[in-house]
């Protein structure tokens, strides 16, 4: 199932919208005051480059294995939502899977079944993205975890800039920062893996005064003519979206990119049926073509605590935080979504992480 977590830092009020993909369906959104800052708090990782003890082989083999579970989870509960108002996201999903394996257009890892997939010809796309003018003058660059875009993440740290980049699945914390002045030419390539993020990133909390200069997100499908994007189904893209949007990294100018195969192009994406947390993007670079999609679809504004089920509150840390600190500060209970089975979670043991477990 999808999962928004957006924010908008304003006053405070408690009130209804209109969610676009059904007149019926209402949106809680909380606001809080102007300042934010008030109610902002810093969450460590458990792992970074001075840990002692780090166990890069131990580690990696935890998220290999995490992330097969999850996949196989994701498959399962896909099955069986042919009746839900949002079961044609992975009608689309699955062909274009279906489709990216039997063209041999997939790569490693495969299958690409519920994941952001990889394929021929990603390096060509991030070079394409290397070349936009909003990548080059961008000093910050917020790039996805995933094996398609870690070109990109090269290309950012090689080229002198801040990578700003999520912890897989939110599991060991938020975003980590990694500056290219603070690496060797020996440990970039692998500052751009998921064990490089955890041995030399920086974790950041939500208090961090951070200005992101472009957005790039991983996709499943994508339409040129909109912008309207699908994801793999988990709704990190879009928590991620939100939070940048709270610590005020981010706003509607900021551009929001995407690098695909041209086969990942489609048509059949309804604007009307997409959710108001679902975020557009600006630019699709494939290996062959830069697409501007002067999208019309609106970005998203807020957290929508009325979409965020229990079980995905109680698989990340810093949102549990957030909302306790947010209950605090206003008197108010926030409001809770329906019910959901979420893939598991990492716990990363002492083992892994020198000694130390948060």
């Amino acid at each position: 199932m999808d999962s928004s977590l957006l924010w908008k830092p304003h006053s405070f009020t408690l009130g209804q919208s209109v969610d676009p993909s059904s007149s019926a369906n209402a949106a809680i959104i909380l606001s809080l005051p102007t300042n934010p800052r008030k109610l902002s708090f810093t969450l460590r990782s458990s792992s970074s480059g001075n840990d002692v003890g780090f166990d890069e082989a131990a580690y990696e083999a935890e998220r290999l294995s995490l992330d097969a579970k999850a996949r196989q989870t994701m498959a399962e509960e896909a099955s069986k939502i042919t009746e839900d108002p949002k079961a044609w996201k992975w009608v689309v999903r699955k062909r274009i899977w279906d489709m990216m394996e039997a063209q041999n257009i997939a790569q490693n890892p495969r299958p690409v079944h519920h994941r952001i997939p990889n394929f021929l010809g990603a390096s060509a796309a991030a070079d394409k993205l290397g070349g936009l003018e909003a990548f080059r003058v961008g000093n910050c660059v917020k790039v996805n975890p995933d094996s398609p875009q870690k070109q990109v993440r090269f290309l950012t740290l090689s080229g002198g800039k801040k990578l700003l980049t999520p912890q897989p699945r939110l599991r060991t914390g938020f975003f980590s920062v990694l500056e290219s002045q603070l690496l060797t030419p020996n440990t970039m390539k692998e500052a751009c893996t998921s064990v490089g993020v955890a041995k030399y990133g920086r974790p950041i909390g939500l208090d961090e005064k951070i200005k992101v200069d472009l957005l790039v997100i991983g996709s499943v499908a994508v339409d040129p003519r909109t912008g309207a994007r699908l994801g793999k189904g988990e709704g990190f893209a879009e928590l991620e979206y939100g939070m940048l949007r709270y610590m005020g990294a981010i706003d509607d100018s900021t551009p929001v990119v995407t690098t695909v195969h041209d086969s990942q192009l489609v048509d059949d994406i309804p604007i009307e049926k997409l959710l108001v947390h679902d975020v557009p993007v600006d630019i699709i670079c494939t290996p062959t073509q830069v697409i501007f999609t002067n999208t019309s679809i609106p970005k998203p504004q807020g957290i929508y605590w009325d979409k965020l089920s229990p079980e995905k509150l109680g698989q990340i840390k810093i949102l549990r935080e957030l909302k306790r600190r947010i209950e605090r500060e206003t008197g108010q209970k926030l409001p809770c979504g329906p019910s959901e089975k979420l893939p598991p979670t990492a716990r990363r043991g002492a083992n892994l992480l020198g000694g130390k477990r948060k």
